[in-house]
């Protein structure tokens, strides 16, 4: 299969030098791309800012915006059989980023906000239908139902839950929701396991796809 996965955070710059972003550390995404290179995938890794070294072997494409993302994912989309959305894509953008560098002062400052784009649900729209798309869910309250939601409103084949107490950690402790089907909850243990699961869990949701027919 040819497998594309996202990584990391994006950076939304509000000036040269001061951004919004978050504190991904991009350890999931690079434990998938490893996992699924070790099981005979080609791999292409679109990651945000971090701080890790890429496997071997696999096609990395680096970006920093939400934006960037989108467009560096959108090239390479047409090859691909699966798409795992590990990315943690910030959710708004400055809406008019400052050119230079903003001067501290004692007045409060407003900064107005845009949504970005959403990548995960422009990938999914425009799909094939033997294509497989696992998306990543990090919630922090109503996490069952705000996950279900995001499955079913971006048409996902299946959605891992994540919890903040993963971020920047090398193991983690998930929920995987596959469409019509149950919740599974997977112990906690380390991401290059669980890694290797959501790995086989696509394969078997893209054979379950081609036997299915158009």
């Amino acid at each position: 299969m040819r497998i594309l996965v996202t990584a990391g955070p994006t950076r939304e710059y509000i000036d040269p030098v001061r951004y919004i972003s978050n504190a991904s550390s991009g350890k999931m995404g690079f434990a998938l791309a490893e996992s699924g290179r070790e099981r005979g995938h080609r791999i292409t890794l679109v990651h945000g800012p971090v701080a890790l070294t890429p496997p071997s072997g696999i096609s990395v494409l680096a970006v920093v915006s939400a934006a960037d993302m989108l467009e560096v994912c959108l090239r390479v989309w047409d090859e691909q059989d699966a798409l795992l959305m590990t990315a943690a894509v910030a959710d708004y953008t400055p809406s008019s980023p400052f050119t230079h560098k903003i001067k501290k002062s004692s007045r409060e400052k407003a900064l107005p906000l845009s949504p970005t784009a959403d990548v995960l649900a422009t990938l999914a729209a425009s799909r094939r239908r033997d294509r497989v798309v696992i998306g990543f869910a990090l919630e922090d309250r109503n996490a069952r139902r705000n996950a279900r939601a995001k499955l079913d409103r971006k048409k996902l084949d299946a959605i891992v839950l994540n919890w903040p107490a993963n971020i920047g950690s090398d193991r983690a402790a998930v929920e995987v929701l596959t469409r019509g089907g149950e919740w599974q909850t997977w112990r906690a243990t380390t991401k290059t396991r669980i890694a290797t699961r959501l790995i086989r869990l696509t394969e078997m949701l893209s054979v379950a796809g081609s036997a299915g027919g158009p």
